[in-house]
């Protein structure tokens, strides 16, 4: 879709030292796509650390009661953090796609 997109990889919060380590880069970031399955509670991390909109990717991934996604989905849908929008489970089309519209619509502004 034309944007420029830096992927940050196996950060979470079982391990948040790695998702602070990357602080900078997603606070520089105009929108962030944070994608986590088990319990889903990684983007409303990223939303208290970042200004930029997030939106929440749950995925189908996991195990004991995640059920097949619903678990992370329940969990993004009810956070907290400002700013954070939820697409469906598996959907990471749909929020690149989203994505790319406050990219477009801030390049407007600009």
């Amino acid at each position: 879709m034309g944007n420029r997109v830096e992927r940050v990889w196996d950060v979470g919060v079982a391990g948040i030292h790695r998702v602070l380590a990357e602080r900078a880069l997603l606070q520089r970031a105009r929108v962030v796509i944070v994608a986590a399955g088990m319990e889903g509670a990684l983007p409303s991390v990223v939303g208290g650390l970042v200004e930029a909109p997030v939106i929440a990717v749950p995925t189908s991934v996991g195990y004991g009661a995640s059920l097949g996604g619903i678990a992370a989905l329940l969990a993004m849908l009810n956070s907290c953090a400002p700013g954070v929008s939820v697409v469906n489970i598996d959907n990471g089309y749909g929020a690149a796609h989203q994505a790319s519209q406050i990219n477009k619509l801030i390049a407007k502004i600009r």
